[in-house]
Formats: structure tokens, sequence, C-alpha cells
């Protein structure tokens, strides 16, 4: 058998070679795996969907997972002891992590394990073939000549011995042309066993191991229609499951499971915690989609037809179908200033500062009343709303959410308001140090410039010290928690709001 080796194309000129090359015993009969992403929401770049620079392979990526695979092959074993290879395992596997098991001998087991991973390419077949014999191929005049002989350098071009002692150094080349594939080069990643068998004959085998190389996530996409005002409406929901498969090995035909839910490894300290989820492989309807279910302290997602991962690949799954017209509504928050936790702060001009950012959110129930209520992997959610001009959908924000349990609020930042502002000013201030007391008066103005009424919720901090009591108000609060309270502003169209409210700090 004659192997090819093409100048810059090197897989292509390999094609006689690979078409004959031994496949691994047994045929592959059934497989299933199961997807951890070490991922934050949303933290995953763009580039792992598509290829990057005119790449037509998504490698060379770190990709913030790993899977667990089990796949089930029949294998044709002797009785006692054998040495047997595995072929098409992932490259990206952890050898530490493989277990073997027959389920027609369960008395059959591994002695030996070695993982094979030094994969043919160009540099190494011209490596391993110093000192053998090639022939190489090259184009002059349009016409086609071959020189063989014995390969003795490839350092700076190609240095031949022919068989009459000459020798040739040639710069340029368009195919070499070597006898036999070199030992030690496989051209898949393999598992090499030592069994030892109690009985012989075919033999149906389990093998399930961790590979990294591969990861999900989820991704919603909601349309905002609001309703009678601007601050009410409804939503159309989406949700998909992205998942990027770059572990150099496919996987046909295989049944698949989501399991979401922030799942503690025990891992050296260089690498994460996995945060969110699973992919693992049966077979029912063409176009069944995925079913929920408790599962331990997690939420088990189970894809009820099998599907196909292709190596190098991105492939989107509906996780539900859309549920249209949630009830939904939009609230605009103002945080006057951030909250300082911990210590006495007593300095007069401590959080005079203030933001005029006015937040902008929307919040809606995942409730079955309202369509949903079904747990929500954590993932990236989009907000696009219906421009009612043109009936074209534009995107108006995006955020991130955990794990939300079904019957919780889910609130989606969008961005900040452009025509609502806030300002936060210190209108009085007294201490005595003696007595351990302050008192402090704030003034908090929200305008509205558009033309249509707004309510805005306003979250102040009370940071100076746990212990505090407010001494006056103009407006009805609510007390958040024991360093926040919270009052709800209606501003007029192109008008505005002013709250004040003292406050006495003791300690």
């Amino acid at each position: 058998m004659t192997t090819y080796l093409r100048r810059n194309n090197f897989l292509g000129a390999l094609s006689y070679f690979l078409i004959s090359a031994v496949l691994a015993p047994g045929v592959l009969a059934d497989t299933a795996l199961t997807i951890y992403s070490s991922a934050a929401p949303g933290a995953v770049p763009a580039e792992l969907y598509r290829p990057v620079n005119g790449s037509d392979a998504l490698t060379g990526r770190t990709v913030p997972g790993f899977a667990i695979v089990r796949e089930e092959r029949e294998l044709d074993l002797p009785a006692g002891r054998s040495q047997q290879r595995f072929s098409d395992v992932a490259a990206f596997i952890d050898p530490t992590t493989v277990n073997f098991a027959s389920l027609t001998d369960p008395l059959t087991r591994v002695l030996e394990q070695s993982f094979q991973f030094d994969l043919v390419n160009s540099r190494k077949l011209i490596e391993k073939h110093i000192g053998r014999s090639v022939t190489v191929e090259r184009v002059q005049g349009g016409q086609v000549s071959t020189t063989s002989g014995t390969l003795l350098s490839a350092s700076d071009g190609l240095v031949l011995r022919t068989a009459d002692g000459t020798i040739s150094s040639l710069r340029d080349h368009s195919a070499i042309r070597f006898s036999e594939l070199p030992g030690g080069l496989i051209v898949k990643p393999t598992l090499e066993w030592v069994l030892n068998s109690t009985r012989a004959g075919k033999h149906r085998t389990r093998v399930s191991y961790e590979t990294g190389g591969i990861t999900w996530w989820s991704d919603y996409n909601l349309v905002f229609k609001p309703g009678r005002d601007a601050n009410s409406g409804t939503l159309d929901f989406s949700a998909w499951v992205s998942i990027v498969n770059l572990s150099g090995a496919s996987y046909r035909d295989a049944r698949l499971k989501l399991v979401a839910g922030d799942v503690q490894r025990a891992v050296s300290q260089n690498r994460l915690r996995s945060v969110a989820a699973a992919a693992m492989v049966t077979a029912t309807a063409d176009d069944a989609g995925f079913s929920e279910k408790a599962f331990s302290e997690y939420h088990l997602y189970t894809l009820g037809r099998r599907t196909d991962l292709p190596d190098n690949s991105t492939r989107q799954i509906e996780l539900f179908e859309q549920v249209r017209q949630i009830p939904a509504k939009k609230l605009l928050i103002y945080r006057s200033a951030e909250a300082a936790f911990g210590g006495l702060f007593l300095d007069r001009d401590f959080g005079v500062s203030s933001s005029r950012s006015v937040d902008v959110f929307l919040e809606f129930k995942n409730e079955r009343s309202n369509g949903l209520g079904v747990p929500l992997p954590a993932g990236r959610i989009r907000v696009s709303q219906l421009d009612d001009a043109d009936g074209s959908l534009e995107f108006v924000g995006e955020d991130r959410i955990d794990h939300t349990p079904r019957d919780e609020r889910v609130r989606i930042k969008l961005g900040t308001a452009f025509d609502v502002v806030g300002e936060r000013r210190q209108i009085d201030f007294t201490i005595d140090t003696r007595a351990r007391w302050l008192e402090e008066e704030i003034e908090l103005t929200v305008r509205n410039r558009k033309n249509e009424a707004a309510e805005v919720t306003i979250i102040e901090p009370l940071f100076r010290t746990t212990q505090w009591k407010l001494v006056k108000q103009s407006n009805e609060w609510t007390k958040l928690d024991s360093r926040q309270i919270q009052f709800v502003a209606k501003l007029p169209k192109d008008g505005e709001t002013v709250v004040r409210y003292r406050v006495r700090y003791t300690w």
C-alpha cells in the first residue's frame, strides 16, 4: 500500500491510506454523553459559534466545558489475555477516567491501558521516513517527474540518495509517496488495552470516559409587545440549547440529556467548578423535543429523539416550544448611589456624589398560568421589540439569568433610560460624636422627559450604619433590608417628582 502526501493538502493526499485504514474491532452500537459547562451564563464567546478568520474548522480554542461519554460496542474477544484497540475516542479524553465493562461477561477486565495520541500529520510522516525509501513528485514545464531514493533530510527542502548513490537536494515538490505508515503513528486517538476474558466470542462492551472540548449553554429570545401603556405588555418566549463540539470525535445518532444545576467537582486548583449542566443518549418520535423532570438536586432535560453532534460544529436545539402572550411589566429603577456595607461612615461628604442613570428592566413570572412554569437553565436572554412603523423587530437589550425555578420572577436588565434621569442631593447634615448620632436630609429628584407618564422605583442606600430611623419623609417608603429603602415615584409626562427624607443614625 502506498501513502501519498501532497503539498498543502495533507488530508486529501492521504485518501488512499484513510480508506484502507484498519478500523477498531467491533461496531459502534450506541452512544450517550453528558455535557457540562464551566462558563458563566452568557460568557461563551461568539467565536465558538462559527469559524474564525476563514478557517473551515473550529479548532485551537479553549472550550469552557467537558463531557462524560458512554459508548457501547461489540468486540470479538478470545479467552484469556489479549491486546485490543478501541479507536474513535475523543481527542481530549482524560485517560484516567476510562471505565470498561463487558455486559456479556462481567468477569472480563482491563489489566493495562495505554492512550495513543501520536496522530499522523505531514511533519511526523516525513520525520518518521528519514532513512527510508520515498518517491517525490515534481511539476516541471507542465510535466510531472518523479525521483525515488532514501530520504536523508527534510530540514531545508528534501535531500535524497538515489539508487546509484547520487545525492539530490529538492527545494520544491508537489507530492511525496511513502511505502507504508510508520509504526507509532495512528490516524485517530486510540485506547489500547490488555484484557483478560473468561470466555471467547462476541462481547457487548460499554466504555465511558471524560473528555474536554465540548460545552453547552441556553439562549432565550424574547419579543416584547407594549400594551396600552409603555410600562406593561406581553412577551413571546423562545428557548434554545447551543452545543459546541470541538472534542475531536463525532457523536452520531446519539441520545441526549441536559442536567441543569450547579454541579460541584473535586478538581485541581487550575480548573473551575462546573456551572450548569449536562448532555446524555433513546429513540422516540423524530420530532419529539425535551421533557423535564427533577433529578437529585438538579433538573434533567431529556431529548425525545436521537441527534448528531459532529466534531467541529455548533448545534442549536429548541429547548421547548415558543410560549406567547406572557404578561410582562417594564420597570424603571433609580439607584441613586452604591451601597457600602460594613463599618461606620461619619464623613459628611461620604456618598454625596450620585448617579443620574435610571435603569430599565423587564419582569415576568415563570409560572404555569403564563404558559411557562418550567425550570429555566442559566443562560443569555435577548429582548427585541416590534416597530409598528414597518413591522420589524429591533433589539432592545440583553442580560443573563441564573438557574430559575418555576413560580419565580425573572428580571431582565435592558439598559439605561434615555428620557428619564435622577439626581440626589444632601440638604442637611448634623453630627454629635459624643452623643453618638448624626442626622442627614436627602432630596431625590426624578425627571421624565417622555411624552407619557412613567413610574420610577427609587432604591436608596442607608449605608452609614445599620442603626437608623427615618425622622420624616415626603413619600411612602418600604424597607428592603437593613441598609436599603425604596420609594415609588409617579411622574407625569414631561414632568418631575421630588422625594425628601431625613434619617437619624446612632452607634
